[in-house]
């Protein structure tokens, strides 16, 4: 067992905080951006419960008087806050969250290596995101943003507030982004163990495989866009502005051709770690692995050509319309054949109600709202009704929060004895996946409602007609904040008196659960040798 024997592990190998921002090894490169992207999840959610706060009630009342806000004093604050919440969960928490955390942690482990393929590679990313991270965050103490996540011109370029510094940050964590991408790439291709196939490694190494693809191609995209808007910004550049001779519209193609793959790089890695949990909660080989392998590489390639649909009233001809429409329900093939797949894997399977797999269901009905919702939006005269209303926030965030963050927090239980060795209380995990699930389901189904009903997106104040709904839309915001505070402490809790977790305590297949808990440095005390599927339970 080598130092595994002494109770040598990633964790007290080195001590010294410096060890840990010198250090080369992927486990601990993970833990460094699980707790950076934590804190930034606490600050973007932070500024959704005082958005929701705000719109609990209008500020205009029944007779038809105003009335002070209820937070935000006036209509740019709230914008303010509104661009902060989308840039932090966007650029700081869900884009970077999986790939990041449980890549670094998992991918080398899953695939048997010691190792990514570039290590150094690998911390710099970590600096490069935190660098834009800083970056981002220094805004608020400037001038502020208040152009929305999207940033849309020509009100970015003609804003006196910090845009150019908000873009350079988005860009330089879109440079980590890339560098991550690259890497995992590299490690998947050159680093897998013997008897390691392609189609032997897990299914999150697929998901990874597939997410870094995208990383890689997309990304440059938006780093290009943004350049263009600072440079427009600065020199007077007319490129997007139409006073200066651009076009906004281009802008939005621009923006659009990275933003749609990028919804991909934030679901699909979460898919991954769904497929993991399903088959290890249900004691079942998983239904259809080759399909659901290769439906993340169709679900990665129809992306890049779906980005008009967010665009159907911008002007673009009909036909454009009518091939975007096509193109974005396309998705729903690959993205249905992993839905069926899982729910087969279900079928008749030993299923235990852990709270990770508590959360890989609850990821499976809002996703499937999400994406039902999200055909809707395809068929043209429907979005044209829907565009820029509440029933679009209900879409996006039944997909993102209801997708990638449930898939987060049941990996997080999931992995979690294994990336620091102790058990943590399965009772008060169930009891974050309740109020989370609820909450958010109270939260946001009512959205949907508002914008049938017309409610634009984005504004700071209503109508007393949309009252009631609101005020659910806000208590369900309330219920999720319990169930995200509740897991935190489950966490803090485990990590200081959690019982010790064994190597494997879920039964597991996967090659991460055949060493140590916590791992040690080096992953494998023997080079593991691969002579079978990652699910094969007999």
């Amino acid at each position: 067992m080598g130092n595994a024997a002494h109770g040598t592990n990633y964790i007290n190998a080195e001590k010294g905080l410096m060890s840990w921002l010198t250090s080369l090894d992927h486990k601990r490169i993970g833990i460094l951006y699980f707790c950076t992207i934590l804190f930034f999840f606490l600050c973007g959610g932070i500024a959704a419960l005082l958005l929701r706060l705000e719109l609990f009630a209008p500020n205009v009342n029944a007779a038809g008087q105003a009335v002070a806000g209820a937070i935000f004093k006036t209509g740019d604050t709230y914008n303010q806050a509104l661009t902060y919440h989308g840039a932090i969960m966007v650029f700081m928490v869900i884009v970077p969250g999986i790939p990041s955390i449980f890549g670094n942690f998992f991918l080398p482990l899953q695939i048997g290596a010691k190792d990514v393929a570039f290590p150094k590679l690998n911390l710099a990313s970590w600096y490069v995101f935190m660098i834009g991270a800083i970056m981002a965050i220094a805004t608020m103490f400037l001038h502020k943003v208040d152009t929305g996540w999207t940033f849309y011109t020509p009100y970015s370029i003609r804003t006196n507030t910090s845009v150019s510094l908000m873009v350079g940050a988005v860009f330089m964590m879109g440079m980590a982004s890339v560098l991550t991408g690259l890497n995992f790439i590299a490690t998947i291709h050159k680093m897998r163990a013997p008897g390691m196939t392609f189609h032997r490694m897990p299914l999150f190494c697929w998901a990874v495989y597939s997410t870094a693809i995208l990383q890689v191609l997309a990304t440059p995209i938006l780093a290009i866009t943004l350049l263009l808007l600072a440079m427009e910004r600065t020199f007077g550049v007319g490129i997007f502005d139409p006073k200066l001779g651009g076009d906004p519209v281009l802008f939005q193609h621009f923006f659009w051709f990275y933003s749609h793959p990028a919804v991909y790089i934030m679901i699909l890695p979460a898919m991954g770690i769904v497929s993991e949990l399903l088959t290890t909660y249900s004691k079942k080989t998983i239904f259809g692995y080759t399909a659901i392998a290769y439906s993340s590489l169709g679900i990665a390639a129809v992306s890049f050509f779906v980005w008009g649909h967010h665009m159907y009233v911008s002007g673009q001809s009909e036909l454009a319309g009518v091939i975007f429409s096509f193109l974005t329900m396309l998705v729903g093939v690959p993205t249905a054949i992993k839905m069926f797949n899982w729910l087969a894997t279900l079928y008749k399977g030993s299923i235990e109600f852990t709270a990770s797999m508590l959360y890989a269901m609850g990821f499976m009905f809002l996703f499937m709202i999400g994406g039902v919702t999200g055909i809707m939006l395809a068929v043209l005269p429907i979005d044209v009704h829907f565009h820029d209303t509440y029933f679009v926030v209900a879409h996006f965030h039944y997909v993102m929060v209801g997708g990638t963050l449930m898939a987060l927090m049941g990996g997080i239980y999931h992995w979690f004895p294994k990336m620091f060795g102790k058990m943590y209380n399965e009772n008060m995990a169930i009891a974050s996946f309740v109020f989370v699930f609820v909450g958010f389901n109270v939260t946001f189904f009512p959205q949907f409602i508002l914008g049938a009903m017309g409610m634009p997106r984005r504004y700071y104040d209503y109508i007393p007609a949309y009252e009631q709904l609101n005020k659910m839309s806000t208590v369900g915001s309330w219920l999720i904040a319990t169930g995200f505070v509740i897991g935190l402490i489950s966490i803090i809790k485990a990590l200081r008196s959690g019982a010790k977790a064994p190597a494997n305590p879920w039964g597991s297949k996967t090659l991460e659960w055949h060493t140590e808990s916590p791992p040690i440095t080096h992953n494998f005390s023997h080079e593991p040798h691969v002579t079978e599927g990652p699910y094969e339970y007999k």
